[in-house]
């Protein structure tokens, strides 16, 4: 679980590197970084997505302060 919530967080980066690259080449002729924006967008709302079934399943358990402190 840890490597794939990496993995997806490395791809998310690089998604937005991209769109900053082709926002500095392209000069707003082409559409590439709006789709790399929007590939970070999905890939975001994915990840987030996966987390909540993850932890409905078991797959992961929340940890942190409990409510009645």
């Amino acid at each position: 679980m840890h490597i794939f919530v990496a993995v997806a967080f490395i791809l998310i980066i690089a998604s937005l590197g991209s769109a900053l690259y082709f926002m500095m080449t392209d000069k707003g002729k082409t559409k590439r970084m709006v789709w790399s924006l929007a590939m970070r967008v999905g890939l975001s709302i994915s990840l987030f997505l996966f987390i909540l079934f993850a932890h409905w399943m078991g797959w992961i358990q929340s940890t942190g302060i409990p409510l009645g402190r």
